[in-house]
């Protein structure tokens, strides 16, 4: 819908000399989601990729799980007082017999780009049970060499094209465990991101991505840990730190989390089993 990015007036100040010129910025609108017809939550998101960021939204949430599960997703008509779309409600419409957990009674409905979900009534609403416990599927285990993983946050970077224009994007994307990328998405909003990744994963019938490394852009909050045990995948690893519940939450649901992902360094913080560690340093 070319709603992505947006053009500003910006005095520009550079050693002293003063310029007028525009500039381009990172849309942020907000996204009401209704689940059946009924509001359910309100984020602020980079318009693009809608119908997944809601498919993917719900299965954080424990809604969805399979593909099946999901009747349609449709943008909602006359939502300003004149009636035009404004493309920014959807109402996501679940198969016949899919039950519907009580969640919106658990926290406040309202999300924002730089957090996710808040005002969780306790870190048990947060725990949503996991369709999947994370496993490495009936192949041999999951085996990250470092070499490997180091090389992912350039090919993050590569391949983010909005994030080159306007500087102001999160970004999630999915590898395979040969490193192959399987998709990028891009948001103002680092849970955003993932759940567009999550969501488009969902309407592929690829859930659960239990082969997977999701690597983002910025740090490893709780909630991004939880959305990839939610989606079964086994790899969280992120540039920058993660949180201590973060930790917690790995530790307890086998997800292999990495940290400080720079260069050739990085931190293991949970499910080590994973990455091939060199035996001197394992025993150091």
């Amino acid at each position: 819908m070319g709603r992505v990015t947006e053009r500003r007036k910006v005095i520009r100040i550079r050693d002293g000399a003063v310029s007028s010129r525009p500039d381009t910025l990172v849309a942020e609108e907000p996204l009401e989601i209704r689940l059946n017809g009924k509001p359910l939550a309100i984020t602020m998101r980079t318009p693009g990729d809608d119908f997944a960021l809601a498919a993917g939204f719900l299965v954080s949430e424990g809604v969805l799980g399979d593909q099946q599960e999901l009747q349609n997703i449709v943008y909602c008509a006359g939502a300003t007082v004149d009636g035009s779309n404004t493309y920014n409600i959807v109402d996501v419409k679940t198969a016949s017999g899919v039950v519907i957990p009580d969640i919106t009674l658990e926290r406040n409905v309202y999300t924002t780009s730089s957090c996710g979900l808040c005002g969780k009534a306790s870190l048990d609403a947060v725990r949503t049970t996991a369709r999947w416990a994370i496993d490495d599927g009936e192949a041999a285990p999951v085996r990250l060499e470092p070499e490997l993983l180091a090389s992912l946050p350039d090919r993050l970077r590569a391949s983010q094209r909005v994030f080159d224009r306007t500087g102001g994007l999160h970004a999630a994307a999915l590898f395979t465990e040969d490193g192959e990328l399987l998709d990028i998405r891009e948001d103002v909003g680092r849970h955003n991101a993932v759940d567009k990744l999550v969501g488009r994963a969902l309407q592929n019938g690829m859930l659960p991505l239990s082969r997977t490394t999701l690597l983002v852009s910025g740090r490893a909050s709780f909630e991004l840990a939880q959305k990839a045990v939610m989606a079964g995948i086994p790899v969280l690893a992120a540039v920058s730190a993660p949180s201590s519940l973060a930790v917690d939450l790995a530790a307890e649901s086998d997800l292999t989390l990495v940290g400080f992902l720079r260069g050739a360094s990085m931190n293991v913080y949970a499910g080590e089993h994973r990455i091939a560690l060199r035996t001197a340093a394992a025993q150091g």
